[in-house]
């Protein structure tokens, strides 16, 4: 009978530890990324600008689901025409639907701010990583030449680089204006990116699990992939978020300058810079890219802003 016993209160001992672990086990802290997630979702400014980063994004991917004109289709008789219910946001100097040309405009500018900052995104925190991680001759010669790109005014680089290069294309096609325009812009923004992903390596490279892994014969490749670039994600993501923003108004104000995109690209910094002296005349041709090219930079801006908050504890 003492045995049976003995078994059963082993049994009844290892539920009773199963069933404390458990809350333990619940109680668990979580990782920086659900932290952020619980902290955003209680934010009504990032569900607002979420929202309107979908209605952009539908824009940008879907724009028949908006309109059914077509952009490039132009009635001279009809130009500079208020808005009606036929042309919601009335007709263009060239006679062209302003509403369908604002609709379609959001896939050029925002996939142009987009590229622009991936393409920082690879170049600064490639740059920066091996500023921070490698030896110091390294970090010294990378620091200086993005100290040169700093000192270079950003909209006079724009306008040397592409003053230099559109004399060289002839009948340039689209995507070869955009990727010109993505690549100047990329150039001229990196640096900053670079500093601040040397700033959080540096800060990281130093945290025992790093010299724990480089103690175990981690080499270079691995600790940087495995252990600084996820605990320096936090920073960059932030600031890639408000760059995609910065980077969609400076392709309008090199539009607006007449060295940025140009037809037959449709974009918003094309639209303001074709209407910028009418705006006496037909002030809708101008208003309204402007409004929502406006709309979608505050956009980036926000969700970037809450982003930074929610990643940052000291705002919290």
């Amino acid at each position: 009978m003492s045995e049976p016993t003995v078994t059963q209160d082993l049994v009844q001992s290892a539920d009773e530890h199963a069933g404390s672990a458990h809350p333990a086990a619940a109680d668990k802290p979580r990782g920086l990324w659900g932290d952020t997630w619980d902290i955003l979702k209680r934010r009504k400014i990032f569900w607002i600008s979420l929202v309107m980063l979908i209605l952009f994004l539908l824009m940008t991917a879907f724009p028949t689901l908006f309109t059914d004109k077509d952009p490039n289709y132009a009635d001279l008789a009809r130009s500079m025409e208020g808005p009606s219910e036929e042309a919601l946001f009335g007709i263009d100097l060239q006679g062209r639907d302003v509403f369908a040309r604002t609709i379609y405009g959001a896939r050029t500018s925002i996939i142009v701010g987009t590229m622009a900052t991936l393409a920082t995104v690879v170049l600064g925190g490639i740059t920066g990583v091996l500023a921070a991680y490698y030896s110091r001759w390294t970090d010294i010669l990378i620091s200086r030449v993005g100290e040169m790109f700093l000192g270079l005014p950003y909209v006079l680089g724009a306008i040397i680089i592409l003053g230099t290069i559109a004399p060289a294309q002839s009948n340039p096609s689209e995507v070869m204006i955009m990727a010109v325009v993505i690549i100047v812009l990329a150039v001229l923004g990196w640096p900053i990116l670079m500093r601040i992903a040397r700033s959080a390596v540096i800060q990281a490279k130093h945290q025992d699990y790093v010299q724990a892994a480089r103690a175990l014969g981690a080499g270079p490749l691995r600790i940087i992939f495995k252990h600084l670039l996820p605990n320096s994600l936090a920073p960059i993501l932030v600031y890639a978020t408000i760059t995609i923003g910065s980077f969609i108004g400076a392709e309008a104000t090199l539009s607006l300058l007449g060295i940025g995109l140009r037809p037959p690209v449709i974009s918003w910094g094309i639209a303001i810079a074709d209407h910028a002296q009418y705006i006496r005349t037909g002030a809708h041709a101008l208003f309204f890219p402007a409004a929502f090219l406006s709309a979608c930079v505050l956009t980036f801006v926000m969700l970037g802003e809450a982003v930074r908050d929610a990643l940052d504890p000291k705002l919290r």
